[in-house]
């Protein structure tokens, strides 16, 4: 313990000095906002979601609800002369500035009725019936996902019925075992929305947008659905996956259980993902789907035979520092998935700050004696840096409480003789 003790005086006193600067993003995003402005878009949707409702202006919390929540959001985009395809502009403060900013202009909490209500109306507008179902990755809090998709939908230009699933992540980066039991959670509940989509007589056929771990969670889905009734329903027409964190092998035995025909598959990788790279580190993986190379083998000969297309975008650059989320911030990239829901061919957290990578490296297993170093080496660069002064704010408070229970059991592990 006495060893240890340096490193929480020491990040104790770093995380004073970062807790003391200014704030990062403002609370409060989604509270409505009521100025209208000339040349802004109005992108609407309906969520469904396995998260809590929150207890403050967030609408849903990154804890697990006890059963599926509903709501309709409006949000407000500023004038496409502002801004750039793929960027999502966040305001510096509450209330935003719609002709600069993202704002939520509408948003309400719906029972079961009121949401298939919603959803009617909105899907006979559309021409073809077309749904697009968005699930988000790990590291996204409710706000993150909402303006996310919305600029998905403005950027890709898809006239589609946008539902935005959602499901219980803390958005954090130190969070990542949390978040992965919560998709592990929430797969029935992307199940029963997936199938009562594809059996409605209103809908013409669904499409489905998952990113990172979100990717994990759809594909569990499906296969669920594919042991239930034989096949994946055949109004699930694209299944889309960007930046799969899921293990390779773990994806084949999925696609073993999809039956025939199975949708048409499109998976957008990148060898540069970054955050790939620390997940493959962290669960000891081969390889993580969203990052192989796939003019190497096995990989090209398996995607070619399971008919899965491929666009890899590793040559691409984008201003995510992991390149992690190019699927939505590349121009062409977003114009592409909409043209994919258009044209039906038979053929990546956003908020990880600079210290939360330094953090996220020295975890390694998650240890906490390197939780406790990480802080030390993030504390500081959180003073400058907001999104990794948002979360350490969190994760000091469960660090004290942890350190002595760690230390003796690793004491036990190294004291106890193995078993033979």
């Amino acid at each position: 313990m006495s060893a240890l003790r340096p490193f929480i005086l020491a990040g104790t006193m770093a995380l004073t000095l970062a807790l003391a600067a200014c704030g990062g993003r403002p609370a409060g995003v989604l509270v409505p906002v009521a100025t209208q402005v000339p040349g802004t878009t109005q992108v609407s949707m309906l969520v469904a979601t396995t998260r809590a409702k929150a207890t403050n202006t967030d609408m849903f919390s990154g804890e697990r609800g006890k059963v599926p929540s509903f709501a309709e959001i409006t949000v407000s985009i500023p004038p496409d002369a502002g801004r750039q395809v793929g960027e999502v502009q966040w305001p510096k403060s509450v209330p935003g500035n719609p002709q600069t900013d993202f704002v939520v202009s509408g948003a309400q909490d719906m029972t079961l009725p009121e949401a298939k209500t919603w959803f009617n109306r909105d899907v006979k507008k559309r021409p073809q019936r077309q749904v697009l179902v968005f699930i988000h990755g790990y590291n996204n809090r409710f706000d993150d996902a909402v303006f996310r998709f919305a600029q998905i939908i403005h950027d890709s230009g898809a006239d589609v019925t946008p539902i935005l699933f959602t499901w219980p992540s803390r958005g954090s980066l130190l969070a990542y075992g949390y978040d992965r039991e919560s998709a592990v959670y929430s797969r029935d509940a992307l199940e029963n929305l997936l199938t009562a989509l594809a059996k409605d007589p209103n809908v013409g056929e669904v499409s489905v947008l998952a990113h990172s771990m979100g990717n994990w969670v759809t594909f569990e889905a499906l296969r669920q659905m594919a042991i239930r009734n034989g096949r994946v329903l055949p109004k699930i027409k694209n299944v889309m996956l960007a930046a799969p964190d899921v293990d390779v092998d773990i994806f084949q035995s999925q696609w073993a259980d999809l039956g025939t025909p199975t949708p048409n598959v499109t998976v957008f990788v990148s060898q540069d993902d970054r955050a790939l790279k620390i997940s493959q580190r962290v669960w000891g993986s081969q390889a993580r789907l969203g990052q192989v190379n796939p003019e190497l083998e096995p990989y090209k000969s398996e995607f070619e035979a399971r008919k899965i297309n491929v666009f890899d975008l590793t040559s691409l650059k984008t201003s995510d520092g992991l390149n992690h989320g190019k699927f939505a911030e590349s121009p062409d990239v977003v114009k592409l998935i909409g043209t994919r829901i258009a044209t039906q061919p038979t053929i990546t957290d956003s908020r990880e700050g600079v210290g939360d990578r330094i953090v996220q490296v020295t975890t390694g297993a998650a240890t906490t004696v390197g939780h406790a170093a990480g802080m030390v080496l993030s504390a500081p660069v959180a003073v400058v840096d907001a999104n990794t002064r948002d979360n350490l704010s969190a994760q000091a408070e469960q660090l004290g409480g942890t350190v002595n229970g760690t230390m003796h059991s690793t004491t036990g592990l190294l004291t106890t003789a193995p078993s033979q």
